[in-house]
């Protein structure tokens, strides 16, 4: 699939900056059926420079999704744009929403990892960050009011990074108990 330079000039700027300012070599991405969004971070990628990996590539999402969940991160839904999904579901988390996800995925064909679209997501705490990102100021917005599928997203006017218990000071955000 040919990706547009326009289409990918905010992910060139932002990785540019990452890349100048940590010398990292490599992205990983949270790809994971979506061929564009792949090819996307591949093209910034190579223009870069820079290795890109997706790890999640291919990966079976009722059960990736699950996994997660179960994992102990937590998901928050920042945009719906879907069947069977409308305001009520924003600022709500993945593994709130999994008996809805699959209920509709099951009625309608709905992606339970948001990869067509369905809906856009934003990890707030997982066990390898050392802290929990907080959202300040959240704002709902109506985007298209569809009647079938309407398109709502968050907005935020800050974070705030919150400590957690028993995390030692490592950027990998390993636990003082060793796990």
């Amino acid at each position: 699939a040919v990706v547009s330079t326009q289409s990918t000039g905010d992910l060139f700027s932002l990785l540019s900056r990452v890349k100048s300012g940590t010398g990292c070599t490599a992205v990983c991405s949270g790809a994971i059926f979506s061929t564009y969004q792949k090819n996307r971070v591949e093209r910034v990628c190579e223009r870069l420079g820079l290795v890109s990996i997706a790890p999640l590539w291919r990966a079976e999402q009722g059960p990736l999704l699950r996994e997660m969940i179960e994992s102990g991160f937590t998901i928050r839904i920042i945009k719906v744009a879907s069947i069977g999904l409308n305001q009520r579901n924003l600022g709500k988390t993945a593994d709130e929403l999994w008996e809805h996800f699959t209920e509709i995925s099951r009625k309608y064909g709905f992606n339970v990892c948001g990869e067509g679209g369905e809906y856009e997501s934003l990890v707030t705490d997982c066990p390898l960050f050392s802290h929990r990102i907080v959202l300040e100021g959240v704002k709902q917005v109506c985007h298209s009011e569809d009647d079938i599928a309407p398109v709502w997203y968050e907005t935020f006017g800050g974070v705030t990074l919150e400590e957690k218990e028993g995390v030692i000071g490592t950027s990998l955000g390993a636990r003082a108990d060793g796990s």
